[in-house]
């Protein structure tokens, strides 16, 4: 029988604090442009209003200025309130995954988290690939370690931009895409992450989930990521799986059992 390289349950919060340190360590570049990008329009559109405010109470100005003005504050106005907000779904991400309580059972809100995810991931992705949603309109909810399925949905849309990425390089450049869905069932719920990437050949996938295999950069993860990420489902009940076709796409399917099933109780392996 070979052996099983998946980490056990005495390793599983160690490995994942540990590649919860890494993950915000690659995501910091990447958090930081996208925090950086509203708040270099923010300091624009409040230096415009600074100085069209003194212009509106201190000068006579040429109607037509005047209308150009009164067109262009609420714009500013607008894109203001718009990268503050866009700044306070970015952090309110972060928070949601560094959360310590990574090992309290709770009742998560599976579309909320696939969006956060998506939001902290959003460098990764943004200059290789569209994403289209799908997400149950009923909401799934599930009980389960939160911090943990976050980080899993994280990992698997990074690991798929970089798939595509590592497409369009090989490739004529052209965008990829990447569907992000949910489903619940009476006593399940599934999240599929799908991407366009150039698939997994027969040879290593038997491998992916094998501790340290990657067929990654150095540079982009330690080969732990998919490792872990189905012994934190599993964790939780349950399983991590994937379908994929060279040349076509992956897709990985996280199935969690509506209530919290801790591993060796019946769920998980």
């Amino acid at each position: 029988m070979p052996q099983d390289d998946t980490p056990g349950r005495d390793d599983a919060e160690r490995l994942s604090v540990g590649q919860r340190l890494e993950t915000v360590g690659q995501l910091a570049a990447g958090i930081a442009h996208e925090i950086n990008t509203p708040t270099q329009y923010l300091g624009d559109n409040l230096r415009f209003l600074r100085d069209s405010c003194a212009e509106l109470l201190e000068a006579e100005i040429d109607p037509s200025d005047r209308q150009f003005l009164m067109d262009e504050i609420p714009a500013a106005i607008a894109d203001c309130l718009e990268g503050v907000e866009r700044i306070a779904r970015i952090v309110a991400a972060m928070r949601e995954f560094s959360h310590p309580g990574v090992d309290e059972v709770v009742e998560a809100d599976v579309n909320a988290t696939l969006r956060g995810a998506l939001t902290l991931s959003h460098h990764a992705w943004k200059y290789v690939a569209d994403v289209v949603t799908e997400l149950d309109p009923a909401g799934p909810r599930v009980l389960c370690r939160r911090g943990e399925l976050h980080q899993v949905v994280l990992n698997l849309l990074v690991n798929a931009a970089h798939a595509i990425a590592d497409c369009a390089e090989a490739g004529d450049g052209t965008r990829g895409s990447i569907v992000v869905r949910s489903r619940g069932g009476e006593d399940f719920v599934e999240v599929d992450i799908e991407d366009t990437g150039p698939g997994i050949p027969e040879a290593i996938r038997g491998r992916i989930f094998d501790t340290f295999f990657t067929t990654k950069a150095v540079g982009r993860g330690t080969g732990q990521g998919l490792a872990i990420a189905r012994s934190l489902v599993e964790r939780n009940g349950g399983s991590l799986t994937f379908c994929t076709a060279e040349g076509e796409g992956t897709t990985f399917t996280v199935r969690l059992p509506r209530g919290f099933v801790e591993l060796g109780s019946g769920g998980g392996r």
